[in-house]
């Protein structure tokens, strides 16, 4: 994907993004870091990169638990607006206009790096994942939150079992809807699967793939409801339980620790 400045589809999400408060996005910033801090200390000195920023309130977050937090987004109207957003804030978050597919983000830089609901805006997403890999130091942690395609909910389009349908089907679909402007930014490209990823992520070289039940803990919910802490609880007991669970979550949700040895 190239990046392009004036596009239509990102005014609505961005008016709705203007009524949130910083305060708003602390709860799942607070429960990201507690995931991951029971793999990986986080300290100030620690080196974390953000690939997809949106409105930038993660690496806005992080400088202010003086964290450095480096990010990126493909889209300039999200640059812009997660400075205004930041400095409203009293921060100054160090955001980089850029698409991972061609930017080059070096090897060995980073500690963690985060993609949250990025990459099934990914085109060549296989790209965008080896970058992040190969940028990560030894021992580095990868933390991956995307769509899951036979998810019994989804937010990428109001459509009932939309993510289950073949790409080509999914654009024309978008398109006819939205406008050819989607193709440019916003479109999922991909729906991923459980399955699908863990393959990708153990073939790139990763130590630890880890799972949605090695991560979560039924106390550390982003949106807490009662069936979701069953579910995991059941699931961490029983196979059955949580393959279901892979294959119908709502997303794909991923640990990834390289290893400490280097080639």
């Amino acid at each position: 994907m190239k990046v392009h400045h004036g596009l239509h589809v990102i005014e609505k999400y961005l008016s709705d993004q203007r009524k949130l408060k910083l305060k708003d996005f602390e709860p799942q910033f607070e429960n990201i870091f507690k995931r991951i801090k029971k793999f990986k200390e986080i300290r100030r000195d620690t080196k974390i990169l953000e690939v997809g920023t949106g409105v930038g309130w993660f690496p806005i977050l992080c400088k202010k638990q003086e964290i450095d937090c480096e990010g990126l987004d493909i889209c300039p109207e999200f640059v812009d607006y997660a400075y205004v957003f930041g400095r409203m804030n009293g921060i100054e978050p160090n955001i980089k206009l850029a698409n991972i597919e061609d930017e080059e983000i070096g090897l060995s830089q980073y500690d963690i790096i985060i993609a949250l609901s990025t990459f099934e805006h990914v085109e060549y997403w296989h790209k965008g994942l080896q970058k992040i890999y190969d940028a990560l130091k030894p021992g580095g942690l990868f933390y991956f939150y995307s769509t899951n395609r036979f998810g019994l909910r989804q937010v990428e389009f109001n459509m009932p079992f939309y993510s289950w349908l073949p790409n080509k089907w999914r654009y024309r679909i978008r398109v006819a809807r939205q406008g050819e402007e989607i193709m440019k930014l916003g479109i999922d490209f991909n729906q991923f699967n459980h399955f699908q990823l863990k393959r990708f992520f153990k073939k790139l070289g990763y130590e630890k793939v880890l799972d949605m039940f090695d991560i979560i803990e039924p106390n550390n919910l982003i949106y807490k409801q009662w069936w979701k802490n069953i579910a995991l609880k059941l699931g961490k007991k029983w196979k059955i339980v949580k393959m279901f669970g892979l294959i119908f979550s709502h997303g794909t949700t991923f640990i990834c620790i390289k290893s400490l040895k280097t080639s």
